[in-house]
């Protein structure tokens, strides 16, 4: 087994989660964990969460325990998923949803709106702007939702849909983190 993350806030305030020893597997460190839920402190509570790339579960089960309604975890890895399994029994997280499949089939489903979307792919592969957009395009998203980004530091550009504002940015180390709002596009 690799290491632990610990939740940060809310009703779970403390509770470390299992992560497994692989080398795709980053979890959102603390610090960038606490600085994105200070940014989302007044759209969480309520809100229908997606935590696309779930792998320790960290965001999503950090966006439950600070009271968003339902949260929905979207895992490929069949042991990760049996160890999110356990966590969520042990945290008795009945808000939460955990879905075993591959993000992009999982987005080729039928949709249902988020308000706060968490996208934290492995690095290399582009998967961010394919994900943006099939969740633009596919109707995954509330009218005002908020996105999360996380991004290798060596990423040139990050290539948004056209009604999709950043309105925060962080760099920590050796990651570039965003937060983005949906809203309309402009005439």
């Amino acid at each position: 087994m690799g290491g632990k993350v610990r939740i940060i806030g809310g009703q779970w305030r403390g509770r470390r989660l299992q992560v497994p020893d692989r080398a795709e597997l980053r979890p959102t460190p603390d610090r960038i964990r606490e600085t994105l839920f200070n940014w989302l402190a007044w759209s969480i509570a309520g809100s229908r969460c997606l935590d696309l790339f779930a792998g320790s579960g960290a965001l999503g089960l950090e966006a439950a325990s600070r009271g968003a309604r339902e949260v929905w975890l979207v895992e490929r890895d069949k042991q990760i998923v049996q160890l999110l399994r356990t966590e969520l029994m042990t945290l008795k997280a009945e808000q939460v949803q955990l879905k075993h499949a591959d993000a992009f089939k999982f987005l080729a489903t039928p949709a249902t709106p988020f308000d706060v979307v968490f996208l934290d792919p492995p690095f290399g592969h582009d998967w961010l702007r394919l994900c943006c957009l099939q969740l633009e395009q596919s109707g995954w998203l509330s009218p005002q939702a908020h996105i999360y980004l996380e991004a290798e530091h060596t990423l040139a550009e990050l290539v948004l849909p056209d009604n999709w504002q950043i309105i925060k940015q962080q760099q920590a180390g050796h990651v570039k983190c965003f937060l983005a709002q949906r809203g309309t596009e402009s005439a």
